[in-house]
């Protein structure tokens, strides 16, 4: 039998260089399910994506989205890239596990936990407090270092990584400090500063959640001593004042401590994001 995607629209070009069409999946011109692939448009041309790889029912367990998604990445480097992502919900366990057979592997999670109606209080010792514009200064340099890293630890270029660092930071933070959206606040634990913290309450986020933890850190002498659950008690605090039901977060592969918190304080995972080189 042969597998073979057709397409179904025609192969759209946007004006930042992005490249997406709609495909059936056919075995023997019978179509069998659908996808849609693209370019990215955070990494750019030379990253491609699947998106919505889906086997109609009497189609499935017969290897149909194994083939299909290796025909995928065929298009992909007949478009010319040299990577390719997915995002697979953490509710499809079938397909958690092809990601996982095709040699993709998991370069961080997002997570969603709904906000109590009375959050915990900080530990006692602990208080948080605004950000002055001296603090904000460095500790956006910071951010945007770490940012970057985590990126480029986990198969981004360097360049890739720093330019997403400075666009998101861009989009997320256009006033800086004053941006009207972005909660930044200082942890300090019996007087002495220890860590910070950047919730955003933007509308541009995904439709599942209301508000974005996008920076908890805890300064190195500092940590092991709980700051990390006080800086994210404060977020969910800080929540819940402005109205916020669901706060999400990303993690990446490998922080094994800060998901294992994260789990503890009650979010659940519902998506992994996968990538696999296109050699």
């Amino acid at each position: 039998m042969t597998t073979t995607l057709r397409p179904t629209g025609p192969d759209r070009h946007g004006a930042n260089g992005t490249r997406s069409r709609d495909y059936e999946v056919c075995v023997n011109g019978r179509r069998v399910g659908t996808t849609g692939l693209s370019t990215d448009g955070r990494f750019g041309p030379s990253v491609g994506r699947i998106v919505d790889l889906r086997i109609d029912e009497p189609d499935r367990r017969r290897g149909r989205g194994t083939v299909a998604a290796l025909a995928a990445e065929e298009v992909l480097r007949g478009w010319g890239c040299s990577r390719v992502e997915a995002t697979v919900p953490e509710s499809a366990e079938v397909a958690l596990r092809l990601a996982t057979a095709l040699g993709y592997t998991e370069r961080n999670r997002s997570m969603v936990k709904r906000v109590p109606d009375q959050p915990l209080p900080l530990p006692e010792g602990s208080a948080v407090r605004p950000m002055s514009e001296g603090e904000f200064a460095v500790w956006s340099a910071r951010a945007k270092r770490t940012y970057a890293r985590s990126w480029t630890e986990r198969g981004v270029a360097e360049g890739e990584a720093w330019a997403m660092a400075e666009a998101d930071d861009a989009a997320m933070l256009p006033d800086g400090i004053g941006t009207r959206a972005a909660v930044l606040r200082v942890l300090s634990h019996a007087g002495e500063d220890v860590g910070t913290l950047w919730v955003s309450l933007a509308d541009r986020l995904p439709a599942d959640i209301d508000a974005f933890v996008f920076e908890v850190e805890v300064a190195e002498r500092h940590r092991g001593n709980g700051h990390g659950r006080a800086l994210m008690l404060a977020a969910e605090q800080e929540c819940r004042t402005a109205g916020a039901d669901r706060l999400g977060l990303n993690v990446f592969a490998g922080n094994t401590p800060a998901l294992g918190l994260y789990e503890s304080l009650g979010y659940a995972t519902t998506r992994r994001h996968f990538w696999k080189p296109l050699i």
